[in-house]
């Protein structure tokens, strides 16, 4: 029995990523799914030096500058505070490299091509994301640890990959929003814990319940709209961003 629902879920998950893929495809064309490219960043490199940036990675398919997925709707929601110093950028899930070229660039303060010991150290940097992009957030943060660039704060929302429980050393506080509601579809990491307790503060794993709970999903596409299930809403839910925002502003404030 145990075997056939597991069958059964993953046969669900498969069913419902080309379900995704397939309107993606029939709606945005072959053009729009061209990859991400490094000049869509508008964040001038390098940025001043005590200037914070901060890295969302979306979920799914989803291209970076869709403005009805959760990151990026968070993410120009805090560009449009116009925080002091803070650079803010969405990045597609599948295309860490160029958020590892930008995190590059944007640190080496004397430009000359290359991430000095110093220039590492002190870098200041947020990353956060949702689903497959709450997934991309640690394997970035694991690709920047033998660069020796910090992380201050890791943010992994109903995250969905392989082996993104443990948070690297160099991530100096992360924390965890999950649900696990769904069972046909797609359910979040459940727990984070650290590679080095005495490097990294797991602030929380968070819980969050969606059975009977209203979310609007107005913003979402017509597959999102018939399934309505927890990991959608999670990503429409405004308690869960504005928990996020809340995080990431301390954290802002603090380095300050």
């Amino acid at each position: 029995m145990a075997s056939l629902k597991k069958f059964l879920a993953k046969l669900w998950l498969w069913i419902l990523l080309l379900v995704i893929l397939v309107s993606a495809a029939a709606k945005v064309g072959p053009t729009a799914l061209a990859p991400q490219k490094f000049s869509d960043f508008t964040t001038p490199t390098p940025i001043p030096e005590g200037d914070t940036l901060i890295i969302g990675f979306l979920g799914g398919w989803e291209k970076w500058d869709e403005p009805t997925r959760g990151v990026r709707k968070f993410a120009l929601r805090l560009r449009a505070k116009n925080l002091p110093g803070v650079h803010i950028e969405t990045v597609e899930n599948h295309r860490r490299e160029i958020a590892l070229e930008l995190v590059r660039k944007a640190f080496d303060h004397n430009g000359d091509g290359k991430l000095s010991e110093e220039e590492a150290r002190s870098a200041r940097l947020i990353v956060f994301g949702q689903s497959f992009g709450g997934a991309a957030v640690n394997k970035l943060c694991k690709e920047l640890r033998p660069l020796g660039v910090p992380v201050l704060l890791a943010v992994q929302i109903d995250s969905v990959g392989v082996d993104d429980a443990e948070v690297p050393s160099n991530v100096r506080r992360a924390v965890n929003f999950f649900q696990r509601d769904d069972y046909f579809f797609i359910r979040g990491e459940r727990e984070l814990r650290a590679e080095d307790a005495a490097q990294t503060e797991i602030l929380g794993n968070y819980q969050y319940k969606y059975r009977g709970k209203k979310v609007d999903l107005s913003d979402g596409r017509w597959y999102q709209k018939i399934f309505r299930n927890a990991h959608v809403k999670m990503e429409q839910d405004p308690d869960v961003w504005a928990k996020v925002e809340e995080l990431i502003s301390a954290e802002i404030q603090e380095q300050k």
